[in-house]
C-alpha cells in the first residue's frame, strides 16, 4: 500500500463525514447491504473529498451490524475515470495520497465484502478500484486499463494486486504497455467475476446479493478474513490462519451453531448475525 512520503507534510485528516454529508457519493442502506455509487459527473474522477467519501462511507458502512455486504457502482456512464490530475499539485499531493491509500486500505480491510459493479470504461485508480473489490460484476461496455505509464508514472496499487489477480506476466503487460482490457477479456483473465448483458446487470447483482445476504454477516467476514489473511503465507502458514479462524473464532459465533443444528433438523437457519 502507499506509503506517505512525507509525513510531516500532512494536514491534519479532517474528521469523518457522515454519509448524509457526501458530495459525491450516494450512500443508502438496504436490508442489510450498503450501497455506494459513485456521483461526480461526467467521469467520476477522483479528487480528495471523494476519495475521503469512499473511505468514510466503507469505514460507517464495516461498523454497522446491521450491514453484511458492500455495493459499489456508478451514477455515470464512466464506472470511474482515474484521479483527477488537478489534484497532483506540490502543495496537493500529499493530502491526495493520504486519501488515496484511506480509500483503498478500506476497500481491502473492512471485513463486509465488496461487491464492484461497472458498467463503462474503469481507468487508473478506476481500475484500481474494481481490482480491489472482492467480486467484481461487469457488462461489455466495461474496460479497464492502467495507463499511467504514458504520463512517466506507473500505478502503485495496480502493481501490487494484480500479480495476485492474474500473475505477474500479465501484470506486468498490463502496467508496462498500458492497454485497456475488454471485459470479455478482462472475465478470462478473472478481473472479473461474471460479465453479463447491461440488460441483466440489475438482476445478476440483485440475485448475486441476496445470495451473500441469506448467509450469516460474521460469518461472512470470517470467510474473507481467512481468504485475503492467507494472501502472500505460504500453504503450511494459510492453512494455519485459515484453521486458527475456524476453530478459535468461528465456532464461538452462536450462528455456527444454529447451522448446525439447522441442518440435522433440515431446517433453513435462523440467523442471529452473532
Amino acid at each position: 500500500m502507499i506509503e506517505p512520503v512525507n509525513a510531516e507534510e500532512f494536514v491534519a485528516q479532517p474528521e469523518r463525514r457522515k454519509p448524509e454529508q457526501f458530495q459525491f457519493v450516494k450512500f443508502r442502506i438496504e436490508d442489510g447491504v450498503a450501497r455506494m455509487t459513485l456521483n461526480r459527473p461526467e467521469h467520476n474522477l477522483l479528487n480528495e473529498a471523494m476519495l475521503r467519501e469512499i473511505a468514510d462511507g466503507i469505514t460507517t458502512a464495516g461498523e454497522r451490524d446491521d450491514v453484511k455486504l458492500i455495493v459499489l457502482d456508478s451514477a455515470c456512464k464512466v464506472f470511474c475515470g482515474g484521479i483527477d490530475i488537478g489534484e497532483y499539485t506540490s502543495q496537493r499531493v500529499f493530502q491526495m495520497l493520504d486519501a488515496f491509500h484511506g480509500a483503498f486500505s478500506g476497500m481491502l480491510e473492512v471485513g463486509k465484502p465488496v461487491v464492484c459493479v461497472v458498467n463503462g470504461p474503469a481507468i487508473g485508480g478506476g481500475a484500481e478500484l474494481a481490482a480491489f473489490g472482492d467480486l467484481v460484476i461487469a457488462t461489455p461496455k466495461a474496460r479497464f486499463a492502467q495507463p499511467e505509464i504514458s504520463i512517466g508514472v506507473f500505478p502503485p496499487l495496480a502493481s501490487t494486486i494484480l500479480p495476485f489477480l492474474v500473475g505477474p506476466k500479465i501484470a506486468l503487460e498490463l502496467v508496462l504497455t498500458g492497454e485497456p482490457v475488454t471485459a470479455e477479456r478482462a472475465l478470462e483473465l478473472g478481473m472479473v467475476n461474471r460479465l453479463v448483458p447491461e440488460a441483466q446487470l440489475e438482476k445478476t447483482v440483485s440475485d448475486l446479493v441476496s445470495r451473500i445476504n441469506g448467509h450469516s454477516g460474521p460469518v461472512l467476514t470470517m470467510a474473507k478474513k481467512a481468504i485475503l489473511g492467507g494472501m502472500g503465507l505460504s500453504l503450511r502458514e494459510g492453512l494455519k490462519h485459515s484453521m486458527n479462524i475456524f476453530l478459535n473464532e468461528l465456532y464461538r459465533l452462536e450462528d455456527s451453531q444454529e447451522g448446525l443444528r439447522a441442518l440435522v433438523e433440515k431446517r433453513k437457519p435462523n440467523w442471529k448475525n452473532r
